[in-house]
């Protein structure tokens, strides 16, 4: 039984990494399409339009204009790891909160958060190239390439890029804010739902022949769920801040994406954006408040995924433990 709830957990944790980043990509891909496409006639604001957008990217250009950029963001996710794990090391800024934390802790801690966004800046923005541009006019890219092109927005050296190209001291703030404000929503509310579940939980005591499921089903999803619930939120609640440093990052790097309003075709990005509070204004003006939220149908789509997913797996362990017990 200690063996099977061990090899429940992994599974459990598995499933649900799976599903965030393979599953979800082309989600994440069309997001961002939508997200960048200044022309786009079509918000793509329900997942029904998303569903047949990505359903005729796929006819058109086959499986793998869905998945494309996915080793880079698990590059940029590794970068973001290590460069927390060196900085936690060599300076005082804590990576994890103790329980006795003052402000001077959260201070620090969260002064770690936006470092580690800013240095992994130009590989984000590298990777977000690889997951917006279309198929159709791409050399297959190696798996290094967004470590090799990030240096090289470092340097200045590499991809030619347009002289609208925003500068990286233009996209710091942005980048960091968004990366700390994602942190903070996300912690919150993963705590607020913990600590609801659990209460909840502490009410309901089993009886003796559920025991072992429902200690294992307790064990697990409580966490899950609270993760779930964070993202959800922090994705929703920061989705037209996510827009505009999408934009911004995009602009200049002659980046050709696919046309979401067709599902076939592809357009240049030629965005003349001075900043952030720029960028703005043009999508307020030009787009209207809806088009801080293009391709919101796809976080839904996203997330439904993911519940169908945690729902499964809860049945299928359901039925095992019961099975085994």
């Amino acid at each position: 039984s200690e063996q099977l709830n061990r090899f429940a957990g992994f599974g459990i944790g598995l499933a649900s990494l799976f599903t965030e980043n393979v599953l979800a990509h082309p989600c994440i891909v069309l997001r961002r399409q939508c997200q960048v496409n200044y022309h786009a006639r079509n918000y793509h604001l329900t997942p029904f339009t998303i569903v047949n957008i990505m359903y005729s990217i796929n006819k058109t250009q086959g499986p793998r204009a869905l998945w494309k950029g996915m080793g880079s963001t698990f590059i940029v996710q590794g970068i973001t790891l290590g460069t927390e794990g060196i900085i936690s090391e060599f300076t005082p800024l804590p990576r994890e909160l103790s329980h006795k934390w003052n402000l001077k802790q959260i201070g620090g801690h969260l002064l770690l958060k936006g470092l580690t966004h800013v240095i992994a800046m130009p590989f984000y923005s590298a990777s977000l190239i690889e997951t917006v541009q279309s198929e159709i006019i791409r050399d297959n890219p190696g798996i290094l390439d967004c470590v090799k092109e990030g240096i090289g927005r470092v340097v200045g050296m590499g991809v030619p890029h347009s002289k609208r190209l925003l500068p990286l001291m233009v996209l710091t703030f942005p980048t960091a804010l968004h990366g700390v404000l994602h942190y903070v929503i996300s912690s919150i509310v993963q705590k607020l739902v913990l600590f609801v579940l659990k209460r909840d939980n502490s009410h309901n005591l089993p009886t003796e022949s559920s025991t072992s499921v429902q200690s294992m089903l307790d064990a697990y999803f409580p966490e899950l769920i609270a993760s779930f619930a964070a993202s959800l939120c922090a994705d929703v609640m920061l989705y037209p801040l996510e827009t505009v440093l999408h934009r911004l990052h995009i602009q200049g790097t002659r980046t050709i994406i696919d046309n979401t309003d067709l599902g076939y075709e592809v357009l240049p990005i030629n965005t003349q954006y001075e900043g952030m509070r720029d960028c703005i204004n043009t999508i307020k003006r030009e787009e209207g408040m809806l088009g801080f939220y293009k391709g919101f149908g796809a976080v839904i789509v996203q997330y439904t995924l993911h519940v169908a997913v945690l729902q499964l797996t809860k049945i299928i362990y359901s039925t095992l433990l019961q099975n085994v017990s």
